[in-house]
């Protein structure tokens, strides 16, 4: 199984994230944590079953939540690029690849 790395934006957004769920209602955050959590066990167990969204790069959608893994597999790691929202800025993070 092929290791997880965040590009660091990927992990503040992530991050930014549930603080915005925590900050709606108390216990969101858990369960957004949660939702990406098994993404993530989705993305690792089967990283080439997701679709190509541009070149290398695939998206996880994040269930319960608007949100998507947009990742790319290497020889030995998994790099999540971005943690994006559903419904804003669809093209911001391909300055990062």
């Amino acid at each position: 199984m092929k290791l997880i790395r965040f590009h660091a934006e990927a992990r503040a957004e992530v991050l930014a994230a549930g603080d915005w769920y925590e900050n709606e209602e108390s216990g969101l955050r858990r369960e957004f944590a949660g939702e990406v959590a098994l993404a993530l066990k989705r993305v690792q167990v089967q990283p080439e079953l997701h679709r190509v969204v541009e070149g290398s790069v695939r998206k996880c959608r994040i269930t319960r939540f608007p949100y998507a893994l947009l990742y790319r597999v290497g020889e030995s790691e998994i790099e999540i690029v971005a943690v994006m929202h559903l419904h804003r800025e669809p093209g911001y993070w391909q300055e990062r690849l």
